[in-house]
């Protein structure tokens, strides 16, 4: 796999300073990292979509019960044509 070349000195310090606190690595400190970014990133994403579904409920829940069908047999005659 590649090398990441960071060119930032307050980061690598930053990285640096953060990775002897936890007496590790700075690659474990970048991986760690980056995992619990992207764990925050999948419960936002998982919150976001637990908002649209409570929110298509509460929507669904408005629309009139004889419109939650697809049988729109009423505006139709016996031979299938408009009434």
């Amino acid at each position: 796999m590649g090398q990441l070349n960071i060119k930032d000195d307050a980061l690598i310090g930053k990285l640096r300073a953060l990775a002897a606190r936890r007496q590790t690595s700075i690659t474990d400190t970048v991986r760690r990292l980056v995992a619990e970014e992207e764990a925050r990133d999948a419960a936002e994403c998982q919150a976001r979509i637990a908002r649209i579904m409570e929110l298509a409920r509460q929507t669904a829940a408005m629309v009139p019960e004889h419109l939650r069908t697809s049988d729109h047999s009423d505006l139709y005659d016996e031979n299938g044509l408009p009434k």
